[in-house]
């Protein structure tokens, strides 16, 4: 007996569907590459899953690209809207400034001048004084900025030194006052000892002796 046909509707079962989904995507897989080998033919497949993850397979001689541009010029359907067309043409215009910035640098290094008109060359003139006149204006304010940190620098040399100074100052009158305060007080002290209790000399004056 053959087997009966299943009904083609979405499968409930959450476990299931994923189960039929890893099988008969394997499966599909296997038949584009079958067909790629067989009949030399060229195979782009594209699968999303329920989870959003995507599955490819692309014939080994071809690439996805060129795929889409293949289907683009035989089937006549614009495969992109206005918004990536206008990225492109923002692209192409960007690559455009950037190749005419080339030949100005290099106009502005010298280079390839000899094709240039006259009024070309007055305005290539024209924005190499304005360079310079912008360079020597950038040079001189950097020179204002370094003549004023080393005055500001100083300035404040002059006003360490001078604190430095007052702190010296000070340092010495008080050990000043320590000096006169000490030799008050031992003079104090040695008029209240008794003359008897005094340190006297161990041996005479010789002098007093003659």
């Amino acid at each position: 007996m053959g087997r009966g046909k299943i009904e083609i509707k979405r499968i409930e079962n959450s476990s299931n569907r994923q189960v039929t989904y890893s099988k008969r995507r394997n499966g599909i897989i296997k038949k584009a590459k079958e067909i790629t080998v067989l009949c030399d033919a060229k195979v782009s497949l594209i699968i999303f899953a329920s989870s959003g993850k995507m599955v490819e397979y692309c014939s080994p001689s071809v690439t996805v690209t060129d795929i889409l541009d293949k289907y683009h010029g035989q089937a006549g359907k614009k495969l992109w809207d206005a918004k990536h067309e206008n990225l492109s043409n923002e692209v192409d215009r960007v690559k455009k400034d950037n190749d005419s910035m080339q030949v100005e640098l290099r106009h502005l290094k010298g280079e390839d001048i000899t094709s240039l008109t006259h009024k070309e060359l007055m305005a290539l003139e024209a924005a190499l004084e304005n360079g310079l006149a912008s360079n020597r204006d950038k040079q001189s304010k950097f020179v204002d900025m370094v003549i004023e940190n080393d005055r500001a620098l100083e300035e404040e040399h002059k006003r360490l030194t001078y604190e430095l100074h007052k702190q010296e100052m000070k340092i010495e009158e008080n050990v000043r006052e320590l000096e006169n305060g000490y030799h008050q007080r031992l003079g104090n002290f040695n008029n209240q000892i008794p003359f008897a209790f005094r340190v006297q000399p161990i041996q005479p004056n010789l002098q007093e002796r003659m």
